[in-house]
């Protein structure tokens, strides 16, 4: 290995295990990596910059406000209402929806799919007496599976098309992952209504957990008349009396002071209702006027009122939340909504909530106003998931939903017939929904997720600096050498497991982006078709079901389903083998 080799694989193995650990923001940490290649000389400017204007990358851009534009109107989530129904069968209720979302999924980006449905389908089943837990996982995992059945269905073969476009090579048609999506798409759903369906837990949302909970954190201090802060504001009192804990309300002469603000001041006879761990308590029953009722009979219900309601909240991948407490994110101020509680791998963390340190995947269960879902329901912080009312009662134009819907599969057509590419198709179907007002330029702005465009155009760079640096080649000879006595069904393997794993410890579109150099370099050595290697890539760094982290997807049902980690580890394993298997088997019968 050379200086240059070396130097671009210790900066890779470092950024892996930033994104393992998720020291910051993916999108930043892979951006932190393209900086650090360009300035050391390894990639040019021009290189750097590939990635921002890929049409992959590009395309990818657009998908997101048609699927926008597209979900907003509410075709998807009255359709699955519609199928849902009266609950019989358990288990063919399971299938009546995840099959009909794993094939739609193949045309539409699956990430709002997910967020759109998720509250509808726990909702429904807790309606039914049926367990979330049961429906959830399967949800995230067949629109993983159908993403893989059309070009335009996840990032991740998007991000391939423009890699491969990028190389002066033919790209993707719009079918070429077809063969091998669809039969892993029905294997799927075999599998989650068989096997993986007696694996699923039967666990509660983390919303009813936490209800079940109320008694254990939720807590009421009443304030005497010999109390001798009176008068002072909550921030006056915040570094003493009021330390550690998250003033929901207050409750003062039979009316209710929401939010309560900086300035509230605390009177004489206030009700303060707040969440803390048994320690925060302990310290504020100690001052002197201050009454805790620690058992309160209040129940978040109660807490609720007209003008402010519960609310579910998943901290994403790229959250500017992360590794911050509440209290240095400016929550409150931030987002006028209190938090109540906060949930970890299925545990609600046992702390003082105002000094928990943020991760991906927490689950905060808030107390917000009306306009605290309008106006962070595309925010990059968090999946927003929380109780909506059934499609038909939502301000929603079906009308032009079935419009939107159409024009997409118009464009599809397009492409599939030749008359366009990708990229044109999509940048014409933009131009109908803004000049039709389907979608307006402010909605634009929520729809696009910036962070995963960061993400996928700085992760181009870090491909050009394994192939510029002769890493790339170095690892296929490895990999051939290893894989060679094995034949090209063993180099498949091979290639399938190792993209498998990156994209299961990082992201899918990184997973892809790494693969691909080391994937066309084992096609040269080994002398055959790069585009049976190129679309093994494609699928492994798709197919992420044994973690909640490696896929957008099953972050986003990880507490809503009230998963523990390990539950994605016992029912995706099965998965991915079975996945791996039926992939390889087709590519190599196809293309080799």
């Amino acid at each position: 290995m050379t200086g240059e080799m070396i130097f671009v694989a210790i900066i890779i193995i470092l950024m892996l295990i930033g994104l393992s650990f998720e020291v910051i923001r993916a999108d930043f940490l892979i951006f932190l990596a393209l900086v650090i290649f360009l300035l050391s000389g390894v990639i040019s400017s021009e290189q750097a910059l590939k990635g921002f204007s890929n049409e992959g990358m590009l395309t990818v851009l657009l998908l997101f406000i048609v699927a926008g534009a597209i979900q907003k109107h509410g075709i998807i989530e009255m359709i699955v209402y519609r199928l849902l129904g009266k609950a019989k069968d358990a288990r063919k209720s399971m299938i009546k929806v995840t099959l009909p979302i794993g094939f739609a999924s193949g045309f539409l980006n699956n990430t709002p799919i997910v967020v759109a449905l998720t509250p509808i389908i726990r909702d429904w089943a807790v309606d039914n007496g049926l367990s979330p837990s049961k429906f959830l996982i399967p949800l995230s995992y067949m629109t993983i599976l159908g993403g893989t059945i059309t070009m335009i269905g996840t990032s991740t073969t998007l991000v391939v098309h423009g890699l491969l476009l990028g190389s002066g090579m033919d790209g993707f048609s719009f079918f070429t992952t077809t063969v091998v999506g669809v039969p892993i798409t029905i294997a799927g759903i075999i599998y989650l209504s068989t096997v993986g369906y007696k694996l699923l837990p039967e666990h509660l949302g983390a919303k009813d957990q936490i209800s079940q909970e109320t008694k254990e954190f939720l807590a009421e201090a009443i304030i005497e008349d010999n109390f001798e802060y009176q008068k002072n504001t909550v921030t006056e009192l915040g570094s003493s009396v009021l330390d550690g804990i998250y003033i929901i309300e207050i409750i003062r002469n039979n009316s209710r002071v929401y939010p309560v603000a900086g300035d509230t001041k605390i009177l004489t006879g206030d009700h303060i209702i707040f969440s803390g761990s048994l320690n925060t308590i302990g310290k504020i029953q100690k001052f002197k006027g201050v009454t805790i009722k620690t058992g309160t009979e209040l129940t978040l219900d109660d807490v609720k009122n007209k003008d402010s309601h519960l609310v579910e909240a998943v901290v994403s991948h790229n959250s500017s939340l992360l590794n911050k407490t509440l209290k240095q994110a400016n929550f409150k101020a931030r987002h006028d909504a209190g938090v109540i509680a906060i949930h970890r791998n299925n545990q609600r963390i046992k702390s003082r909530v105002g000094d928990i340190v943020l991760k991906t995947g927490d689950t905060l269960l808030l107390l917000a106003d009306n306009a605290f879902i309008e106006n962070n329901k595309y925010s990059s912080d968090f999946y927003v998931v929380n109780d909506v009312a059934p499609p038909e009662n939502l301000n929603q134009d079906m009308r032009k939903g079935w419009i939107g819907l159409i024009a997409l599969i118009s464009m599809i057509l397009t492409v599939t017939l030749g008359w366009l590419s990708m990229l044109e198709a999509m940048l014409l179907l933009v131009v109908l929904l803004i000049g039709f007002k389907f979608i307006t330029p402010n909605e634009i702005k929520k729809f696009v997720q910036f962070d995963v465009i960061l993400l996928i155009a700085s992760a181009f760079a870090v491909g050009e600096a394994m192939t510029e640096s002769g890493l790339a080649q170095y690892i296929a000879s490895g990999l051939t050498t290893l894989a060679t006595p094995l034949g090209i069904l063993g180099v498949l393997v091979i290639t399938y497991i190792v993209t498998n794993i990156f994209t299961e410890i990082i992201t899918n579109s990184a997973a892809a982006v790494l693969m691909f150099p080391i994937s066309l370099e084992i096609a040269s050595v080994l002398g055959i078709d790069y585009m049976g290697l190129i679309v093994t890539v494609a699928i492994a760094a798709s197919a992420s079901f044994m973690t909640p982290i490696g896929y957008q997807t099953n972050l986003i049902v990880y507490g809503p389903g009230g998963y523990k980690f390990t539950d994605y580890v016992k029912v995706g394993a099965p998965l991915s083998i079975l996945t791996m298997i039926i992939a390889c088997s087709i590519i190599y019968t196809v293309w080799y």
